[in-house]
């Protein structure tokens, strides 16, 4: 039986912007047929990202990004705030569902972060996957990963930290203290890692390259053909960055949700992540959910149903929030990678509990 193929790329050193609209521009090329499944290797100037969902401001400390020429990105996944530079790579996947025959994305989640593991490993690391979503070496993360389905594709993409400098990368981001307790740690630096601490010295991009290919293929079952950029690719990619992604007013979508006084804020956090619900309420006795806004660092798939979801509840009564939240669900077609239903029902039962 012959193993997929998937295209090899490398798309060289780019702005967070201009990355992430390349994201979206392989993954509509994906879907058109424009290309085949494919594996890119992505290199950043400095910026700091945000998941689809966050709010910039709780999550980057934008005088310090402002002041040291680090870009705000506002990525098209779910999950957390990175900070990414020179001293990192970035690699991402993007396939059918067919292709591996594996259609629930935690366990994709896991195959795919295995192979990733297992390559940086033929480096000379104990590279391993923890759930929900790292890569770690000795309980010290060295890599992050996220991704989610758009019909038939599936839109994957992961991070290892080369020889960057962990303290610039805190400065550059909001790490609630909440996320070190859970972890005991003093602090967030002493939760990352990068190749040259482990080894000594940091192995060169192509030597990196090589290991995660030879993982991927080797776990993942795939051949590799080396190819580079197609020209569509490119066109979208400008195309996405200069009508969307590539503009500050997509970046600041979500700010200072809690900036007006009449919003009510609640929390939940569970094994899959953190849910933030804003609330704007209405009626004589503030009866009805006027506006909704969710945040936070889970993973939905495909992201736009968190969109669809604060839509839905719009009038909704609060008393009935569970009932409307389960009505959606039923009705929606959607991969839920790490929270379920009752994570935005107990934040916005939390939120509508504060008025």
């Amino acid at each position: 039986m012959s193993r997929p193929e998937f295209r090899v790329i490398d798309t060289g050193l780019r702005t967070g912007r201009q990355n992430i609209a390349f994201d979206a521009a392989m993954i509509e090329a994906h879907q058109t047929g424009a290309i085949g499944d494919s594996v890119r290797f992505i290199h950043f100037e400095p910026c700091a990202l945000v998941g689809r969902h966050q709010d910039l401001s709780r999550e980057l400390k934008l005088g310090f990004c402002a002041a040291n020429n680090i870009q705000t990105v506002r990525r098209i996944t779910g999950g957390g705030a990175i900070y990414m530079d020179q001293g990192q790579m970035g690699w991402s996947l993007v396939f059918s569902r067919k292709t591996l025959n594996i259609s629930d994305l935690g366990e994709l989640t896991r195959a795919i972060c295995e192979a990733a593991a297992f390559g940086l490993s033929k480096l000379g690391i104990k590279a391993q996957f923890r759930p929900r979503n790292d890569i770690e070496v000795e309980g010290r993360k060295i890599g992050g990963s996220g991704g989610f389905f758009d019909g038939d594709t599936l839109f994957f993409q992961g991070t290892v930290l080369i020889d960057t400098d962990p303290s610039v990368m805190m400065q550059a981001l909001n790490v609630a203290k909440a996320k070190l307790q859970k972890r005991d740690l003093d602090s967030a630096t002493s939760r990352v890692t990068t190749l040259k601490q482990v080894l000594g010295e940091a192995p060169t991009i192509s030597t990196i390259k090589q290991a995660m290919l030879m993982g991927f293929e080797e776990k993942l079952g795939i051949s590799l053909r080396h190819a580079s950029p197609s020209a569509e690719e490119e066109r979208l990619a400008k195309q996405y960055f200069d009508e969307e992604i590539g503009q500050d007013e997509y970046v600041h979508e979500i700010d200072n949700a809690d900036a007006q006084s009449d919003v009510l804020q609640g929390s939940h956090t569970g094994a899959g992540g953190t849910v933030e619900a804003f609330v704007r309420l209405e009626g004589q006795n503030n009866e009805r959910l006027r506006e909704v806004l969710f945040t936070g660092d889970f993973f939905v798939t495909p992201p736009r149903i968190v969109l669809d979801l604060e839509s839905f509840l719009r009038r909704v009564e609060t008393g009935k929030i569970p009932d409307a939240v389960h009505e959606f669900f039923a009705i929606t077609e959607v991969d839920l990678l790490s929270i379920a239903p009752a994570d935005f029902i107990t934040a916005l039962e939390n939120a509508c509990g504060g008025q």
